[in-house]
This record gives structure tokens, sequence and C-alpha cells, in this order.
């Protein structure tokens, strides 16, 4: 392993503070107690050593020595093959979780993340694009409900398909949407609680209100 860097923006508006998916790799290095540095690309002047690392000019991106890692998934993945504690050992349940790390992207954000944007925008709710949305995510949060009905975490102890899985659904209850999902609200509420990510929460906060 060599020196962790973990890159995000200088600054991001305040609508979307809290939730810009640097947290997810700040709350895995924090799990695993990894060593690591954060360094900045500036938000409005994407440069060319911005996209080589990032080819869509996103954040965030992880170092790892001479790699070079980006979307927070494979990043959670490469931190739990470093990482003692974020992958299970056993043969099994690590496939298990290397799953729900692509069912977070692939079965639920596909669905939450548009939703969640025509939260932000302000979408009439009467609109087709919303209930079509709005329909796809509730079936997805009746699924997770009963997933999670007799399961603290996804595969057996916390790992990083938790980080990731909890932290979709926690955009999702940004907007009230886990009301009628107490399991799920349940899971997201265990998982924010927990000191690793109060810290990976707060770190993030000052870093873009530093920039203000």
């Amino acid at each position: 392993m060599g020196e962790l860097i973990l890159t995000t923006y200088d600054w991001v508006p305040e609508l979307p503070r809290g939730f810009v998916r640097d947290l997810r790799v700040r709350w895995a290095l924090e799990e695993a107690g990894l060593p690591y540095r954060v360094e900045s690309t500036p938000f409005k002047d994407r440069g060319p050593e911005h996209f080589a690392h990032q080819p869509f000019g996103q954040v965030p991106w992880l170092t790892d020595g001479d790699l070079s890692i980006f979307e927070s998934g494979a990043i959670l993945l490469h931190l739990g093959e470093l990482s003692g504690t974020l992958l299970p050992s056993e043969a099994k349940a690590r496939n298990e979780a290397i799953e729900w790390l692509f069912a977070a992207l692939n079965s639920i954000e596909m669905a939450s993340q548009p939703w969640a944007l025509l939260n932000f925008w302000g979408d009439a709710h009467d609109s087709v694009a919303w209930q079509r949305f709005d329909g796809w995510v509730k079936l997805r949060l009746g699924q997770m409900e009963t997933i999670l009905a007799d399961r603290d975490w996804l595969v057996g102890d916390f790992s990083v398909a938790d980080i990731l899985v909890a932290d979709v659904l926690r955009l999702v209850d940004r907007f009230d949407g886990l009301a009628d999902y107490p399991v799920s609200k349940a899971y997201v509420a265990r998982a924010t609680a927990r000191p690793a990510f109060v810290k990976a929460h707060a770190d993030q906060m000052a870093h873009f209100a530093a920039a203000d």
C-alpha cells in the first residue's frame, strides 16, 4: 500500500454538501483506520489533470501510490481489499458483500438517483417522470424492507457493502422517502450513528465550508 490520497472538489454549493460521494470513501477510510490525506481539485475549472484521473470530471478519486482509482464503488472495493475489517475473509460472504456493492449502484441507486434529482429540482409530483421514478423507488424500498428485516448488516458484520447501500438510502431519506419503510430507515440510522460516519460527514462539511 502506498500513500492514500483522496481527491474531492475544493468547493460545492450548499445543497449537495454532506452527500458528495467522497463521503463514502472518507467513511471507509475511517472505518478501516487507514492513514490518508485529502487534496482538492477545482469545482469550476476542471482541467486536463482532473480528467486524467476521472474521465467524467467528477469526484472522488483515490491514489494509492502509483495507482489512481475513480468511481466510489471501485474505490470501496479497493479499500475493502486493503482492510482487515471491511470485506469478509470467508469466500461466500466476501462474494455476497461484493454483490451488494454492485447492487447498490445498479439496482438501488439506478432508481433512487433520478428520484432524488427530481426532488432537488422541485419537479411536480403529478408529472409522468415523477410517478414512474417514485414507483420504481418504492418497489426497491419494499424489497429492501424484506432483505433487511432479519439482519443488522447486509453480510454478517458491517462491510463496504453497508457503506454504499446506506449512503444510497440516506439520500432517499433526505427527502423523507423512508417514512413508510421503518426497517430501511432504522438501518440507515444504525449506519450513520457509527463514529466513522460521524467523523467523515463532519470532515466533508468542514472541507467545503472552509472554501466559502
